[in-house]
C-alpha cells in the first residue's frame, strides 16, 4: 500500500479551527463510520511497520555460519571419513550442543519479544458520528477525535484541541524525563520537536489532566513511525567477536592446508605410504581446529543475554550482546531515556540552613543531615512542614509490596512522596487527619499547584510550584518554631 501524508503540514503552528477544517471534522461529532473506512483505505492501519521475525529455521541455520562452525564440520566429517569415530563424534557434539544454546536462547528471547508486542496492544476513546466509544488503537485514522485522561497513552500523533491541566511524559520520544505542560495555542515558525506545546506524539502518555485531540498522523508518518523506519533501514553489520572469530578461520584454513601438504610431501618423499601419510595430515588438520572455542563464546554471550533478561532487558539476537559489551561511548543531548527515569530529592533550603537527604531512587530509608547531625527524622519544624506539603500536595503513589516500591505518577511527585516516607510521613494516614476538600491542579500559567485540607473547621492549603511563583506569593518565611514576614530582598535572594 502507498501512503500518503495528510495535507496537514505543520498542525502546530496552526490554529484549532484551521486544523479541524483542513481534516474536514467536526470537533463534537467526529468522522462518519464511511469516512473512516474512506480514510483507512487511503492511510492503512495506525501501526508501525514490523521487521519480519526470524522463523526459526532461519535462526537455526545461523547457528552454524561462521568460519570456525564450517571448519568443524569439515573435522568432523574428515574424522568419520578416517574411521576416527571418537574424534568426528566428538566434533560433532560440540556443534550441537553449540548450536542447542545459541538456538533456544535466541527463540526465547523472540517469544519474549511477540508476547512483549501483544501487551503492548492497546484501546482508547474516540468520538464518531457524535458518541465516545472504546477502539483499537491501530483503527484510529488521521481526523479522529480521541478523548485522554491521565494514565492513557497516546495513540498517534495529536495536535490538542481541548486540553485540561494537560501534562505529557515524553521522555521515550524527547529524552526529557519531566513531564511538560501542554496548551491548544498555536505556535509561531518552525517549532522543535520537544518545544511543541500543542502536539502529542504516539508513545508518550499522560501524567496528568485530560484532553480532546484530534489525530494528525498515524502508523509509519508519526514521529516514532520515522524513527523506526529508519532504524530497519540500518543494515546488520558483524559484531567485533564475529569478525575475529571469521578472521581466525580465514587465517586457520590456509595454514591447515600448508600444513597438510608439507606433512603428506615430506612423509612420501621418506618413502612412507601414502595412504597413511593423507590419514596423519588430515588427522593434524581436525586436530589443530580449536573445538571448544565456539562453544565456549556461545556460553558467554549467552550467559549475558539471560543476565539481562533478569533486569528486563530483551535482546532477540546473541551476537548483539558482545556488541554493547563493548560498547564505551554512547553521545546523546538528552539523559531521560539512558536514565531510570527516578528523580530524588537531594537536600531541601530552609531559611535557616540546608538540609541533605540521603537515599536514591526509590530507597525509601534515608537520614536528614542537618547542623552536623544525622537524623533518621527531622526535628526541625519547618523542615517536618516542608516534607508535610511535599506529601498532601501530589497526586503520586508509592506502596511496598514484599520489598518492592511500586510507584505511579510524576517523578517529581513520587520522589517528594519517598521523602516524606523517609520522615516518617505516610499519605494515607496525613489525609485521614487532614481530609483533601479540593485540589487546584497545576497550570502552566500560573506554575503552581494546591490542594486544600480540612483542619479543625479551617482550610490549609499546601502548594508547590515553580520557587520563583512560590516565593513571590508568600507573604512570611517560617525558621524553625515561629515565622517572620518575607522581605522583598530575601525574596530576590
Amino acid at each position: 500500500m502507498v501512503r500518503n501524508r495528510d495535507n496537514t503540514q505543520s498542525p502546530w503552528s496552526r490554529s484549532v479551527s484551521d486544523v479541524l477544517e483542513q481534516l474536514d471534522v467536526s470537533k463534537d461529532e467526529g468522522l462518519t463510520e464511511e469516512e473512516v473506512k474512506r480514510r483507512r483505505e487511503r492511510f492503512g492501519p495506525n501501526e508501525l511497520h514490523e521487521v519480519e521475525q526470524r522463523r526459526w529455521l532461519e535462526v537455526l541455520v545461523n547457528q552454524f555460519t561462521s568460519v570456525i562452525v564450517l571448519l568443524l564440520a569439515v573435522a568432523a566429517v574428515a574424522a568419520f571419513v578416517m574411521g576416527d569415530v571418537i574424534e568426528g563424534t566428538a566434533v560433532l557434539a560440540v556443534l550441537v550442543i553449540n548450536g542447542a544454546i545459541g538456538f533456544v536462547t535466541e527463540m526465547r528471547a523472540i517469544r519474549s519479544m511477540e508476547s512483549l508486542q501483544e501487551m503492548t496492544e492497546i484501546e482508547t476513546r474516540v468520538r464518531r458520528a457524535g458518541d465516545d466509544r472504546e477502539i483499537p488503537a491501530e483503527d484510529l485514522v488521521p481526523g479522529d477525535i480521541v478523548i485522554l485522561d491521565a494514565g492513557d497513552i497516546v495513540p498517534a500523533d495529536l495536535r490538542v484541541v481541548d486540553p485540561s491541566r494537560l501534562q505529557v511524559d515524553e521522555s521515550a520520544l524527547t529524552g526529557e524525563s519531566v513531564p511538560v505542560g501542554k496548551t491548544s495555542e498555536p505556535l509561531d515558525g518552525e517549532v522543535p520537536l520537544a518545544e511543541r506545546e500543542n502536539m502529542l506524539y504516539k508513545g508518550t502518555y499522560l501524567t496528568r489532566g485530560t484532553a480532546e485531540a484530534v489525530v494528525v498522523a498515524t502508523g509509519p508518518d508519526t514521529e516514532l513511525g520515522q524513527i523506526s523506519a529508519s532504524l530497519q533501514e540500518t543494515g546488520e553489520k558483524k559484531t567485533p567477536l564475529q569478525e575475529k572469530l571469521d578472521d581466525l578461520g580465514q587465517k586457520l584454513v590456509p595454514l591447515l592446508l600448508v600444513v597438510a601438504v608439507i606433512v603428506l610431501v615430506s612423509g612420501w618423499l621418506r618413502g612412507q605410504d601414502l595412504f597413511l601419510m593423507v590419514e596423519t595430515a588430515i588427522a593434524l588438520a581436525v586436530a589443530t581446529v580449536p573445538e571448544g572455542l565456539p562453544i565456549v563464546a556461545t556460553l558467554v554471550l549467552a550467559r549475558g543475554m539471560w543476565r539481562m533478561a533478569d533486569r528486563n532487558a530483551l535482546i532477540s539476537n546473541l551476537a548483539s550482546v558482545e556488541t554493547l559489551g563493548s560498547t564505551t561511548v554512547i553521545c546523546t543531548d538528552k539523559t531521560g531515556t539512558l536514565t531510570e527515569n527516578k528523580m530524588t530529592v537531594a537536600a531541601y533550603e530552609l531559611a535557616n540552613g540546608s538540609v541533605e537527604v540521603t537515599g536514591t531512587g526509590l530507597d525509601t530509608d534515608g537520614t536528614f543531615q542537618h547542623g552536623g547531625q544525622e537524623l533518621d527524622e527531622p526535628q526541625d519544624p519547618a523542615m517536618q512542614e516542608a516534607l508535610k506539603v511535599g506529601v498532601l500536595c501530589n497526586n503520586a503513589s508509592v506502596t511496598e509490596d514484599g520489598g518492592d516500591t511500586n510507584v505511579t505518577g510524576d517523578p517529581m511527585e513520587v520522589a517528594l512522596l519517598i521523602a516524606g516516607m523517609k520522615g516518617g510521613l505516610d499519605r494515607n494516614a496525613l489525609l485521614e487527619s487532614l481530609p483533601e476538600a479540593r485540589e487546584v491542579s497545576f497550570d502552566p500559567a500560573v506554575k503552581m499547584m494546591a490542594t486544600y485540607h480540612d483542619s479543625d473547621g479551617r482550610f490549609s492549603v499546601a502548594v508547590k510550584g515553580a520557587p520563583e511563583e512560590v516565593i513571590d506569593s508568600s507573604s512570611r518565611v517560617l525558621t524553625g518554631e515561629d515565622s517572620r514576614e518575607l522581605s522583598a530582598t530575601e525574596k530576590d535572594e
